[in-house]
């Protein structure tokens, strides 16, 4: 059904695509490349949102070199939409230049599009194939899939921890565990994600600003802090210039008032036991246009976001160090007494960092 060529160009389109791995949201990345008799006539990737889509960047592209597109086709990362959002829809832009074939790699989730884009250019008598690189497509945006197909983000849990399995001394003290390349290396799984969850205990021992601050990003992701009873300090540092949420379990009005005050937003979300209801936060989350989430947090936070069932992929550097028996460990988990209940993991990617280890894994 498709071609080497085809592989090629859709290749590219996706190579395209990641350039806007930092940027785009809440909007999927999405690569494209107009070709004709083998040559590319044009090419572009999805802007910041309410800025051009990738066909639309595609067809300036190709018309800045006064290119006739008539017969062309286009190879697109993701089926073209077919609504009005903050831009028109590029299905429209397509049938005007007057392509003759739409490759797409994966039909879009989102229930606004999901097939109407490639039926509209069917309909106008354009030649649509879709399916080609499916799974590095859906990779490439599994958080806004998440999203669109289950109406939560997809949550990355980050550890850092030493070669026995610890994160932090018994005093709370965990800077810094892992050297610079893997911190490096963090900062640009921060970059890429929408939001960084932590957890008010975290807040109080290492007072961090959950920025991205080691490579270069046009975007500050939303700082979400689980806090159920408000304790964050008004001079922390993850709040400071706004562009944070507090997650708490008890309507206090005047904590509240406070914290918005200095432009932080504050919801209320408790569950039966007088914690914030982990599972209702991320479907809030989601509603706030969120994709992707990296949770940054302490051993009880992971171990809660864990039994609730809310993580999706364990991101963890281990240093080639050791903390001893009494530091803290990765997981709050309650102790099995059959390994039946054990938790399995799929290892999908292992590596070196600098010195340190990165392993990134998912639950099965």
């Amino acid at each position: 059904m498709f071609s080497a060529a085809d592989h090629q160009f859709m290749a590219r389109a996706l190579q395209l695509a990641r350039r806007g791995l930092f940027d785009t949201t809440p909007n999927p990345r999405v690569g494209c490349v107009l070709v004709r008799g083998g040559h590319i006539l044009g090419e572009g990737y999805t802007q910041p949102a309410g800025r051009n889509h990738a066909e639309i960047q595609a067809l300036a592209d190709a018309r800045a070199s006064h290119a006739d597109l008539r017969g062309a086709t286009a190879y697109v990362s993701l089926e073209p939409c077919n609504h009005h959002g903050r831009t028109p829809p590029c299905t429209a832009a397509l049938i005007e230049a007057g392509v003759a074939r739409v490759v797409a790699a994966v039909e879009d989730p989102n229930p606004q599009v999901s097939g109407q884009g490639l039926a509209r250019l069917r309909a106008a008598g354009i030649t649509t194939a879709c399916g080609l690189m499916q799974s590095e497509a859906l990779e490439l945006n599994i958080g806004f899939v998440a999203r669109m197909t289950r109406g939560t983000p997809w949550l990355r849990l980050k550890v850092a921890a030493s070669l026995d399995g610890k994160t932090a001394l018994t005093n709370g003290k965990s800077q810094w565990i892992t050297g610079p390349e893997a911190r490096r290396d963090a900062h640009a799984w921060r970059a890429r994600s929408c939001a960084i969850l932590t957890g008010v205990g975290t807040v109080k021992d290492d007072n961090p600003s959950l920025t991205v601050r080691e490579v270069a990003t046009t975007r500050q992701p939303l700082r979400v802090v689980v806090d159920s009873r408000l304790e964050t300090p008004l001079d922390a540092r993850v709040l400071e210039g706004g562009n944070a949420l507090l997650c708490a379990a008890v309507a206090d009005a005047e904590k509240i008032a406070a914290l918005r005050d200095r432009g932080v937003d504050v919801v209320v979300l408790p569950n039966p036991q007088g914690k914030v209801d982990l599972p209702g936060m991320l479907a809030e989350l989601a509603r706030r246009g969120i994709n992707d989430v990296l949770a940054e947090a302490g051993f009880r936070l992971n171990g809660s976001l864990l039994r609730e069932g809310c993580v999706d992929e364990l991101l963890i550097y281990q240093a080639p160090i050791l903390l001893g028996e009494a530091a803290r460990g990765m997981f709050d988990l309650a102790e099995l007494t059959d390994l039946a209940g054990r938790r399995q993991l799929d290892i999908f990617d292992m590596r070196r960092v600098g010195g340190d280890l990165r392993l990134r894994a998912r639950l099965k």
